[in-house]
Parts: structure tokens; sequence; C-alpha cells
């Protein structure tokens, strides 16, 4: 089965292979995972760096492939445009949303709430309309403190198969790909920017880790958002 697969040690992956042995192997993962799930494997596409070089990886693989795009209501207008210019180009890209009200300022008052309605519901509507079966992110190891324990191969959910096929690529792997490639990127990077989220809970940051500009001044200052931590399988009942 697919989810015994690529369990070498991935402290050791990053720093021992070479750029073009990490996209070789990027490319097998997806190849590999579509293999077996067909079309109810899924990108999930956050319109930053990470996840559009996954994207592009993933079209090399099959250009049939599909992907989905959770937005919200707090996303800057650099970000809705690319958005909206990629989701022209590949119609295949199926965006979602939750309007639900929400008290004002509940991204300063209780961030993980916040994000749970705005972005990890979605995403769980998102697999479950989609028919997913094996999710594809663009997840690094080598972003920041909050994700060095994550596998390029995981179940956190029964039924639901998570696949991280660049977790072991360095952010300078990333841009190099994306330059080779001529793939367009969110432009808030030209501006800055090395982890994109919500306006008002992202910043411009100092300092080695690209994720520390995310949630400044409140308890999840360099955190998640909760798509990579929480149960993404909809339980009957469950808010959507």
């Amino acid at each position: 089965m697919f989810k015994d697969s690529a369990t070498e040690n991935v402290t050791q992956l990053v720093d021992g292979l070479n750029f073009a042995q990490k996209v070789d192997r990027s490319l097998e993962l997806i190849g590999r995972a579509h293999a077996e799930y067909g079309d109810a494997l899924v990108v999930a596409n956050s319109l930053g760096k990470d996840s559009v070089a996954v994207w592009h990886l993933a079209k090399r693989v099959n250009p049939k492939i599909r992907g989905f795009i959770v937005t919200t209501r707090y996303k800057p207008p650099e970000t809705i445009e690319f958005m909206n210019e990629q989701v022209a180009r590949y119609p295949e890209l199926q965006v979602f949303r939750n309007d639900a009200e929400i008290p004002a300022k509940l991204y300063l008052s209780d961030p993980d709430r916040c994000c749970d309605i705005l972005k990890v519901q979605p995403t769980r509507r998102a697999i479950e309309e989609m028919n997913v079966s094996c999710w594809v992110t663009g997840l690094r190891c080598t972003e920041g403190r909050t994700r060095t324990d994550f596998k390029e191969v995981e179940q956190r959910d029964a039924g639901l198969i998570k696949l991280n096929p660049i977790l072991i690529w360095h952010e300078r792997e990333v841009w190099q790909y994306l330059a080779l490639n001529d793939v367009p990127v969110n432009p808030l990077y030209a501006k800055g920017y090395r982890s994109l989220g919500c306006g008002p809970c992202t910043k411009i940051a100092l300092g080695a880790d690209e994720r520390a500009g995310r949630w400044i001044g409140t308890s999840k200052c360099g955190g998640e958002c909760g798509i990579h931590t929480r149960p993404l399988k909809a339980a009957a009942g469950a808010p959507k």
C-alpha cells in the first residue's frame, strides 16, 4: 500500500538529497499516490509559494488532477487577485469559504476559534464534497518549529491519506523550482513576506523561522491554523 511507503528518515533526506533528486522524489510520490487514488487525489492550494510549487508538480504528473482553495473574508487583496487568476487558468480548482457570522476581531480574542471556523471547517467540507481519499499539501519540515514532526505520507484521519511531497525541500529550493519553471507567485512575496495567511494575522518578520510573522501578538504566534493538526474527516452532525 502507498501509505506504508516513504518511511525514510526525514531529517537525513533534507540535506542528503540535492535539488534535482528532491524534485524527482516529489514527482514520484505524487505519481505513486495518483496511481493508487486517481481522481480521489486532490491538491490543497493555499496560494503560497509552496502550494503553487506542489500544484505545478502535480500537473506534471497528470494535468487533470483537481485542487481546492480555502479563502476567508480576511485575505489580502493581492491574494484574492492571485486566487482569481489561478482559478481562471485552472477551472479544476474549487474555492471553499465559510461566511458564517463571527464576533468582530475574533482573530484577536480567540485566534484558534477564528481559524477553526474560517479555515478548518471549509477544508473539511472540501474533502467531503470532493470525495478526497488523498490530499496533497505544500507543507515543509524546514518552515518552522511547528512543522518538524511530519512525514511525507501520513494518515491522521481514518480513510484520508495526507501527502507532503515537498516536505524535505528548503525554502531556497522552492524558489529555485518556481524560477526555473516560470511559475507565477503571489505578489505579496515581492513586498517582503515569507509566509502568507489572512491579512490581520500576517506580518513581515525577521529571523530564520519563515512562519514568525504569523499571528504575532497572539497565543498562536508562529503556529498553525489547524488544518495540519486537527481531524479533517467531518463527523456526523459536526458543523461544516
